[in-house]
């Protein structure tokens, strides 16, 4: 087993990075360890962990940011949160049930992974959220980079460029991020027995509507199942969620449902029932019992969403699931990754990107577990790489991506 080091401060993480760029030695970064099985298998010669470095810093509710050490656990945020009826804007998806992984995420994992759940359809992404962190490079110097404030920059962002680099950049020790009031209620709308195609089309018209809708997916017949009780009857279903003032949610929750009944049968979840469906959707429950079988994440513009499954299923044996509208597919896949095919697709569908979450070692070898970047791009990420981490210490089994379309440039992010 290799080593595993908890730093229990900053200057020791520095410390500990200079002395691996000085030996040379490999360096897997790790919060939790909830999302272990990512990336292409590369074996390092030891652990850098952030657990020891944990607490939260500095909270003021009133101003809606919240300060923590990188290896808060993720229940400790969201503790202090609700106990001011707050919340994490993004809702962050557990991987653990998916990855069939143990351990306690962290508020870094979160950040560094941008694991981001149904609500980043209406409220963006984790990285959206995220104001400012302080990170330690591979040379051992500790870089602080934005603040309690979102501001406009010019060149790269370090913040959005850590966001999702999967501890490929550094390792970060301390992260600021703002947060939201918990709405007061929420309900979701139900529609049964659509298909991919018909609920695209649902889901669309529910956004044009002034409701509100701040989570809009599609569970297919096949894993419907699976669902809570209160939402699992037989047949597809088509889930909008609205949340805010109960007398608001009442009142738009049912003007929603007048405006859909020409698509299909309409129910209405109540909060309890409601909140129950988009844990089971935020952490893809409906695909974790089959861990031998490879698992993508797969984003794309949410009206190719359900021409992708059509797609792939002239080819291939295979599950899916559809949150964003639309946008985000997790296609559980009966055999091989089908990792060409699946590339192929999605370019030929306007383009997106591929995240191969889950699947064994055999099954990655000789594949990209992240999308392959255009040339170009990739010979910018491997100079920020170089600047960042010269000696190429952390993560080799990573291999993620370091710029993604409008990430850590100026301008909008993905």
């Amino acid at each position: 087993m290799n080593q595993v080091y908890r730093p229990q401060s900053e200057a020791e993480a520095c410390d500990l990075i200079r002395q691996a760029a000085e030996a040379g030695t490999a360096l897997s970064l790790m919060g939790g360890n909830t999302r272990s099985g990512l990336g292409n298998r590369v074996a390092a010669d030891a652990v850098l962990c952030s657990t020891g470095l944990a607490g939260i810093v500095d909270y003021e509710p009133g101003e809606m940011v919240m300060t923590a050490r990188a290896g808060t656990p993720l229940g400790a945020i969201e503790a202090a949160l609700s106990a001011n009826d707050q919340m994490l804007a993004f809702e962050p998806t557990d991987h653990r049930g998916m990855m069939g992984t143990q351990g306690e995420p962290t508020i870094g994992g979160v950040f560094l992974s941008n694991a981001s759940g149904p609500r980043r359809l209406s409220a963006g992404a984790a990285r959206d959220s995220l104001l400012g962190l302080r990170f330690v490079n591979g040379r051992g110097v500790a870089i602080r980079a934005g603040g309690r404030v979102m501001k406009n920059v010019t060149g790269l962002d370090l913040v959005k460029l850590l966001a999702g680099s999967h501890g490929t950049l550094g390792f970060v020790t301390e992260v600021t991020f703002r947060v939201l009031p918990r709405p007061e209620s929420e309900a979701t709308i139900v529609l049964r027995g659509l298909d991919e195609a018909t609920a695209t089309k649902a889901m669309a018209a529910a956004m044009a509507q002034p409701a509100d809708v701040s989570a809009a997916a599609h569970v297919p017949q096949a894993v419907a199942r699976t669902l809570p009780d209160a939402a699992g009857q037989a047949g597809a279903l088509t889930a909008l969620r609205l949340e805010g003032l109960s007398a608001s949610v009442t009142v738009r929750s049912a003007a929603l449902a007048a405006r859909l009944s020409d698509f299909a049968p309409v129910d209405t979840l109540d909060a309890a029932a409601s909140a129950g469906l988009w844990r089971t959707i935020r952490d893809v429950t409906p695909l974790q019992a089959h861990q031998e079988r490879p698992l993508w994440r797969v984003s794309v513009a949410p009206a190719a969403g359900h021409r992708l499954i059509a797609e792939l299923r002239q080819h291939a044996e295979v599950d899916a699931l559809c949150d964003w509208q639309g946008g985000l597919v997790w296609l559980q896949m009966g055999g091989a990754p089908q990792a060409d095919l699946l590339r192929r697709t999605v370019a030929a569908l306007g383009g997106g990107h591929a995240t191969l979450m889950r699947a064994s070692d055999d099954a990655r070898a000789g594949l990209s577990a992240f999308e392959p970047q255009p040339a170009p791009i990739a010979a910018l990420s491997a100079r920020i790489k170089a600047k960042l981490d010269p000696a190429g210490i952390f993560s080799p089994g990573r291999m993620a991506p370091v710029l993604r379309p409008g990430v850590g440039t100026t301008g909008r992010t993905g």
